[in-house]
């Protein structure tokens, strides 16, 4: 049994649907607080609950059979957390050590973590490797790195197998058009543009358009949900077959797109026109950032299958079908 921590999110929901397609038995545990519980397939288990609740652990661990964890329960967004510092350092750090140290009171060994690119935070790097500075500007990043470190210290004491993914930019929805991206609120970039297309919004704002790139706007690296998702099967297989007990990998299409671009795509897949402002730089905004994903292509095997075109056919697919449901 695979437990899936924050699996009623946007990736882990995709994620969770995958395991189980590839005939995992997966239980959730999601405090439903930002994730959504009719995002969870209904072939998986549900427990609502909180991973800094050794009472809900406690319940979950004597319940099931678990073999495998993965962390996706984390609070995410970069300005909350530097107006709010406590809660991200509380949630994310606190209450995943808490997890970890359940996981070791039951014996369950092995361990995929979602991280993130802002652990880099800026970067002159024209591509960030696994071995680019690690040097995050918020505490958003800071805390995701304070738990990478917490895992690495737990795997030389306690032998925790891990595997640590740093994702860029996630987009997308599953290709059914089911599960998709639905914050509240929403800050990502192709989400707010559908919006706007959608009318749910009465315009989008790019951010400078002076950037040190070929059209002005600032430059990132966009990957698929679906391709994130078949990361972590492939990081958890290879982890079962002890094919190794730690890895760090990179998640991202090594392609950059600018704000402009994401924008002429969303236009051209809807077949309508965004009301676009420019608006003034935003202030840590790098002109770039892409990643280099070479090691866990080379590694696992792995390959991003779907190209930005897709990834926005996805994303509008999901949110015109479901436009009642997501509105805010």
């Amino acid at each position: 049994m695979i437990l899936v921590v924050g699996g009623a999110g946007y990736i882990g929901s995709h994620v969770v649907k995958k395991l189980l397609d590839n005939g995992k038995n997966v239980v959730v545990l999601d405090n439903l607080t930002t994730g959504h519980r009719k995002s969870i397939d209904a072939r998986a288990d549900f427990l609502e609950g909180d991973i800094g609740s050794k009472k809900s652990l406690d319940e979950l661990f004597l319940k099931y059979d678990i073999e495998s964890v993965m962390h996706f329960a984390a609070s995410s967004l970069v300005g909350e957390s530097v107006k709010n510092p406590a809660k991200y350092y509380e949630n994310n750090v606190s209450n995943t050590l808490t997890l970890l140290t359940k996981m070791m009171e039951y014996n369950v060994k092995n361990f995929i973590f979602s991280s993130t690119a802002a652990t880099y935070g800026l970067t002159e790097d024209e591509l960030i490797t696994e071995e680019t500075t690690l040097n995050p500007i918020n505490p958003y990043g800071r805390s995701k790195l304070m738990i990478e470190q917490i895992v690495q210290d737990f795997h030389v004491a306690y032998q925790l197998n891990y595997v640590i993914l740093r994702y860029f930019n996630a987009a997308g929805a599953d290709p059914s058009g089911i599960i998709g991206e639905n914050h509240d609120p929403e800050t990502h970039l192709i989400p707010l543009v559908l919006k706007n297309l959608l009318g749910e919004r009465e315009s989008i704002t790019i951010f400078g358009e002076d950037y040190d790139t070929f059209d002005g706007t600032c430059i990132r690296d966009y990957i698929h949900v679906n391709d994130l998702a078949e990361a972590h099967i492939l990081s958890l297989e290879a982890l079962l077959a002890n094919r190794f007990k730690s890895k760090v990998y990179n998640l991202g299409n090594g392609n950059g797109y600018s704000v402009k671009e994401i924008v002429d795509m969303c236009e051209r897949v809807s077949s309508r026109k965004a009301n676009v402002l420019i608006g003034d730089r935003r202030s840590g905004d790098p002109s770039k950032l892409v990643a280099d994903a070479t090691i866990i292509k080379k590694e696992l095997n792995w390959k991003p299958v779907f190209n930005l075109e897709k990834i926005i056919e996805h994303a509008w697919n999901y949110h015109s079908q479901n436009q009642e449901m997501i509105k805010q």
